[in-house]
């Protein structure tokens, strides 16, 4: 009986200080990749904002988000960085194509419903 009070105490520290440290690490890989930030590099934000870094100082990113748009955030906003392999395979592009075959597909039975007219 005097032996489980320790033991209890041990089986509920041990997990605890393991996720402690496990988050430690975690943190300090954020920051770092933070730190390693530099212009040209293609990230995304906490918020999901994709973007391209353009400037930098001590505590903030400038980044451009669409052609001649650029917006300044902390540092510690930047999620992660894209690799070039994820920056090829954009969605938005193929979003985009898929909206204009929408888009020439309702003009032609428009036209269609028109000259039946």
């Amino acid at each position: 009986m005097e032996l489980l009070f320790p033991l209890l105490l041990v089986a509920l520290l041990v997990p605890m200080f393991l996720g402690v440290r496990r988050q430690k690490r975690e943190a300090a890989k954020v920051t770092e990749m933070q730190d390693s930030l530099k212009a040209g590099d293609r990230v995304i934000t906490t918020s999901g904002l994709y973007g391209t870094v353009v400037d930098l100082d001590d505590s903030t990113v400038d980044l451009e988000i669409a052609e001649d748009v650029v917006t300044t955030w902390l540092r510690a906003a930047i999620r992660e960085v894209r690799t070039e392999t994820e920056v090829g395979t954009d969605e938005a592009d193929s979003t985009t194509e898929g909206a204009h075959d929408a888009l020439e597909e309702s003009a032609e039975q428009t036209e269609t419903r028109l000259t039946k007219d």
